[in-house]
């Protein structure tokens, strides 16, 4: 018999221009047929159709309001100069006291926020307790919480015929309770750093949640403390959860309007209230605007630190 007869079945064999044979394939058109191109005057026109709608939409909620608080910033009502407003305002004490309450509100509000947050979150993740993943939980549903509720629960609490009060004036005598501390800075303050330490607490628990225990339990074989630990250890991991979170908190404590007014605290102006005094009360809408233009400015350059910090964060 043959040898050819012998040899299992192929592929057919075709010849190749060098005199080989190779095996035959069949034609694949989507190999063969180049790519179709979209015609060059319809290229990227979808895209462009699809971005029109949020960009007016951004333009004309945001941008367009945003662009008149500016123009009526410069357009003084007595006339003057463009700039006329801001020097009257820049040079006015109110401004200036305001300025400052903001600056030294929001950054004692953002450092006890810094550690109460970071002492808590420790807590939660680190000691083992009934409960702690209903605690890291309800963390997620206060951020959800507005910044009154928390300002009427102190106000139940530390108020004039709060239960602070009510209780010391049962318990000793007299009409009325040494706790009144909430209509001055401090009980803004305390209501801020109330209000905003999940902030800080929420991406301290996500990092907390990514550290490798194993060298916690290296460092707690060698011998060292618990502060040890924590210092050399834990710390570095978290510094860019708490450099974003305190960011965050910065950011949102120069803006806070709902806290300073519920509070009732009326030896207490910031910006925001500044703001809403002057256009509402006074209907100084230029000095208004140059304030709200002021307080725009820092928010923007402070959103753009925490945007900074959140990226080598990983946030």
């Amino acid at each position: 018999m043959p040898e050819a007869a012998l040899r299992p079945a192929g592929p057919a064999q075709t010849a190749s221009p060098t005199g080989t044979r190779t095996p035959s394939e069949h034609p694949d058109p989507a190999r063969e047929a180049p790519p179709k191109t979209p015609p060059r005057g319809t290229r990227g026109l979808p895209r462009a159709l699809w971005a029109l709608p949020p960009v007016a939409v951004l333009g004309l909620v945001f941008l367009y309001p945003l662009a008149l608080v500016v123009r009526q910033s410069l357009t003084p009502d007595n006339g003057g100069g463009a700039f006329d407003a801001y020097s009257a305002v820049f040079a006015s004490h109110a401004f200036r006291e305001a300025l400052g309450t903001t600056v030294w509100l929001a950054l004692a509000a953002t450092a006890g926020c810094l550690l109460l947050g970071f002492t808590l979150a420790l807590i939660i993740a680190f000691v083992p307790f009934p409960g702690a993943k209903a605690v890291a939980k309800f963390i997620d549903v206060f951020l959800s919480f507005p910044s009154f509720l928390i300002t009427l629960a102190l106000l139940f609490i530390y108020g004039t015929v709060g239960m602070a009060n009510g209780l010391w004036t049962h318990a000793f005598g007299g009409s009325a309770g040494p706790f009144h501390f909430l209509t001055t800075p401090w009980g803004v303050l305390l209501a801020e750093i109330t209000y905003f330490t999940p902030f800080v607490m929420r991406p301290l628990l996500a990092a907390f949640s990514q550290l490798d225990t194993a060298q916690l339990e290296v460092a707690a074989g060698l011998g060292a403390r618990p502060a040890r630990i924590i210092r050399q250890v834990i710390l570095p991991e978290a510094l860019p959860a708490l450099a974003a979170g305190g960011s965050l908190v910065l950011v949102m404590c120069l803006n806070e309007f709902g806290i300073v007014l519920f509070t009732g605290a009326k030896g207490v102006t910031t910006l925001p209230m500044l703001v809403y005094g002057k256009a509402i009360l006074e209907s100084d809408y230029p000095a208004a605007c140059v304030a709200a233009v002021v307080n725009i400015a820092i928010s923007i350059g402070l959103f753009g630190l925490y945007r900074v910090v959140g990226k080598r964060a990983g946030a």
